[in-house]
C-alpha cells in the first residue's frame, strides 16, 4: 500500500466529529452566467409519472463529436426545479451508474429525499446517457439466451473451463460489429462527458454541481479532469480504480475482492438467531455460511434445479450471480436467504429474482457491452484468460473466476476511438468522495486508487459499512450528513475521515 493510501486510513471519527472538522471550499456558482450558450431545452410534462414539478426535455447531441454538424441523437433530460428561488444557488446533476443505467428513474426514486436534503439550493437535473432509457439507443440484435445476466457476466463452466465463454464472446462481438452501427460505436465515457458539458450549456450554467454514483464516479472524474472550470461541488459516491490502462477490465476483476470484503455482513445476518422464526437462518455460526453457500452452488452445478420460471433453471452460476446482486444492499439479504432455502428444499421451486429470470432488453445489453469495449482495449490472449480464471477460482471461490474471465471485448471489432483520460490532481479542490468500506461492486481498494489520483483535489469520507451506493441509500447517517453539508454549505472535512454510525 502506498504512503498516501496509509494516510487515507488515519482517522476514525464519529458523525459529530466529522461535522466539527469542516472547512469552506469554493464559493457559490450562480445560474445563467454570462457567456453560457447551448441548444435550447423545451421543457414539458414527462411521458411517465414522476415527482411534483418534474419536467422533461430532449437534448440533441452529435453522434460523433469529430463531426459536430453530422448526424444527431437525442438525450432524455429531466429536472425538478427548486421551490425556493431565494435559496437556489445552481444546478445539481445526478450522474447515473452502469454503464447502462438511465438517470430519469433515479431522479424519480431519489428526487424527493434529495430535494429535502438540499432545501431548495438546487434545481435537480439528470439525463439518460446515450444508449439508455428514453435517449437514442443502439442494438446488437443478440439472441435472448446471450442477454441473460448470467451469460453477459462471463461465469466459467463448473470445472473452470472457458470454452463456452470464448464462443459466446466471439458471437456477441460479431453481432455487435454487424448490427451496432455508428451509435453503438459512440457509446463511451468520453462522449458521455461531452454530452454532460453540452447539457450544462443548454441549462445556461457556468458551473455544475454533481452527485455521481458507481460507474458515474468515473464519468464525473473525467468531466472534472476535462472541464475543471465548470465544476462547483462534486460528489463521487462508490468509486473504483481509474487506471487508464485497465478501466472496466479492472473494475470487473475487483468484484472478486469486493465479494470477499462484503460476504461476512451477509453471513452474520444469516446466522443471527433473529432469522429463526422466519425460517431464514442458514447456519448457527457466521463462519458456517460461506461453506454452505459454496457447497450448494457446487450441487446446483451438478444438478440444476427447476425454478418457478419455465425454462430458466437455478444453476450454480445463477446462484452465484444472485449473491453478487444481493451483496449490494442489506435490504436484499432476506430475498437471497429465501432463495437458498428454496434451493435446499427438494419439494420447492425456487423463485428467481427478476434480474435473473429473463434476458436484458436488447438496447440495455448493447450499451453495457459497447461501453466496456469502446473505452479501452482488452487483452486477446486466450491462454492468459485460462490461467487467470484457474488462479482466481482458488483465491476467490465466491466468484469462481468470473471477474477475470474472457469477455466479448477480447474480440471487439473496433479499436477505442481515443485514449482514456488519466485522472490527476490538476484542478480545483472541490471533490468529496464517499465510500463504503465493504462495497462489493466498487471495493475500497479501488477507491483508494481514485483517491490517490485526485490528490489535493479531493477529500474522502469512508463509511464503516457495507453495500454499494452510499448517499441516501446503503451508507450511514454520518455519510449522509457529510454530503449534504458539502452540497449545501460548501464545507467538507479538512482531511480524509472515517465514520461508523
Amino acid at each position: 500500500m502506498t504512503t498516501y493510501a496509509h494516510r487515507a486510513l488515519l482517522l476514525t471519527l464519529s458523525a459529530a466529529a466529522v461535522a466539527g472538522t469542516l472547512a469552506a471550499v469554493s464559493p457559490a456558482a450562480r445560474a445563467q452566467a454570462p457567456g453560457t450558450t447551448g441548444p435550447a431545452l423545451a421543457w414539458g410534462p414527462c411521458a411517465q409519472p414522476g415527482l411534483p414539478r418534474q419536467e422533461c426535455a430532449e437534448l440533441p447531441v452529435p453522434v460523433d463529436y469529430r463531426d459536430p454538424d453530422g448526424p444527431r441523437l437525442t438525450l432524455a433530460v429531466s429536472r425538478v426545479r427548486s421551490d425556493r428561488p431565494a435559496a437556489r444557488r445552481g444546478t445539481l446533476l445526478m450522474i447515473p451508474g452502469g454503464p447502462g443505467e438511465p438517470g430519469l428513474p433515479r431522479l424519480t426514486a431519489k428526487g424527493a429525499a434529495l430535494g429535502k436534503e438540499m432545501a431548495g439550493a438546487y434545481d435537480l437535473v439528470t439525463f439518460d446517457p446515450r444508449g439508455t432509457g428514453g435517449s437514442s439507443t443502439a442494438s446488437c440484435a443478440l439472441d435472448a439466451d446471450d442477454r441473460h445476466l448470467v451469460a453477459l457476466r462471463p461465469w466459467p463452466a463448473p470445472d473452470g473451463d472457458i470454452t463456452e465463454n470464448l464462443a459466446r464472446s466471439r458471437r456477441i462481438a460479431d453481432a455487435c460489429g454487424r448490427h451496432g452501427g455508428a451509435v453503438l460505436r459512440s457509446l463511451s465515457t468520453a462522449n458521455e462527458v461531452r454530452d454532460i458539458d453540452r447539457l450544462r450549456r443548454a441549462l445556461g450554467e457556468e458551473k455544475l454541481s454533481a452527485w455521481a454514483t458507481s460507474y458515474g464516479t468515473y464519468v464525473g472524474a473525467v468531466y472534472a479532469q476535462k472541464y475543471p472550470q465548470h465544476t462547483d461541488r462534486w460528489v463521487l459516491d462508490s468509486n473504483d480504480d481509474p487506471d487508464p490502462a485497465r478501466l472496466e477490465r479492472r473494475w470487473l476483476a475487483n468484484m472478486a475482492v469486493g465479494a470477499d470484503d462484503r460476504f461476512p455482513d451477509f453471513a452474520a445476518w444469516a446466522a443471527d438467531p433473529a432469522r429463526e422464526d422466519e425460517g431464514l437462518r442458514l447456519a448457527e455460526r457466521p463462519q458456517d455460511v460461506r461453506p454452505l453457500f459454496l457447497a450448494l452452488a457446487a450441487e446446483l452445478d451438478r444438478a440444476p434445479k427447476e425454478s418457478a420460471t419455465k425454462g430458466v433453471p437455478l444453476t450454480g452460476n445463477r446462484l452465484r450471480q444472485a449473491l453478487q446482486n444481493t451483496l449490494q444492499s442489506d435490504g436484499l439479504f432476506r430475498q437471497f436467504a429465501r432463495l437458498v432455502r428454496q434451493a435446499q428444499d427438494p419439494a420447492a421451486r425456487p423463485v428467481l429474482p427478476d434480474a435473473l429470470a429473463g434476458p436484458l432488453p436488447d438496447a440495455k445489453a448493447a450499451v453495457v457491452l459497447a461501453t466496456l469495449c469502446n473505452d479501452v482495449r482488452w487483452p486477446a490472449s486466450v491462454p492468459a484468460y485460462r490461467r487467470a480464471v484457474a488462479a482466481d477460482r482458488v483465491r476467490h471461490p465466491l466468484t469462481a473466476g468470473m471477474p477475470v474471465n474472457v469477455t466479448h471485448c477480447a474480440f471487439w471489432k473496433d479499436a477505442p476511438a481515443e485514449q482514456p483520460t488519466r485522472i490527476t490532481d490538476a484542478g480545483p479542490s472541490d471533490i468529496l468522495m464517499l465510500q463504503n468500506r465493504r462495497d462489493p461492486v466498487s471495493p475500497y481498494s479501488g477507491a483508494l486508487k481514485m483517491r490517490q489520483a485526485l490528490g489535493g483535489r479531493a477529500r474522502m469520507v469512508t463509511l464503516e459499512h457495507g453495500g454499494h451506493g452510499a448517499y441516501l441509500a446503503n451508507g450511514t447517517a454520518c455519510g449522509d450528513r457529510a454530503v449534504t453539508a458539502f452540497l449545501t454549505t460548501g464545507r467538507r472535512p479538512q482531511r480524509d475521515v472515517s465514520c461508523a454510525d
